[in-house]
């Protein structure tokens, strides 16, 4: 809806690429898998950052590439390989909800690994919104 209205209010025209860009890839650990089978598997499929951990409910390896791509501020990308939903707790380090970015990648990045996985930098594709086209609005 939101799409509609800039494209005929602002008469925006754009494409979507994909470039090759940083990434970070998902994907299995040397140690052992700490993935819980789902406890319900109804219910509504989840993963966030609790005060005390990463939290996943009912969660794909998908879905838990995506809520991590939008706290490292990069695409991740699921290699894992583990099809089906799991639930799962891991530890953060730290409780400053001020903390820096810096830490807060330490942290991800040691959480994962406490779940038998590992998140490792790379090159991938990145898609981009690119504008062609935009203009003023005419006034009401």
């Amino acid at each position: 809806m939101l799409q509609s209205l800039l494209m005929e209010r602002f008469q925006l025209k754009f494409h979507r690429e994909s470039k090759i860009g940083a990434v970070y890839v998902l994907a299995r650990g040397s140690g052992e898998l700490k993935l819980q089978a789902p406890k319900d598997k109804d219910a509504s499929p989840g993963v966030w950052m609790a005060r005390d951990g990463l939290v996943g409910q009912n969660a794909s390896m998908s879905l838990l590439a995506v809520r991590l791509g939008g706290n490292l501020q990069r695409p991740v990308l699921d290699e894992t390989g583990l099809s089906g939903s799991f639930d799962f707790k891991s530890a953060l380090l730290g409780d400053d909800p001020k903390a820096e970015y810096q830490d807060l990648v330490a942290s991800i990045l040691t959480s994962v690994q406490e779940m038998g996985l590992k998140l490792r930098s790379s090159k991938g594709p990145v898609e981009t919104i690119v504008i062609d086209h935009i203009e003023r609005p005419s006034p009401n």
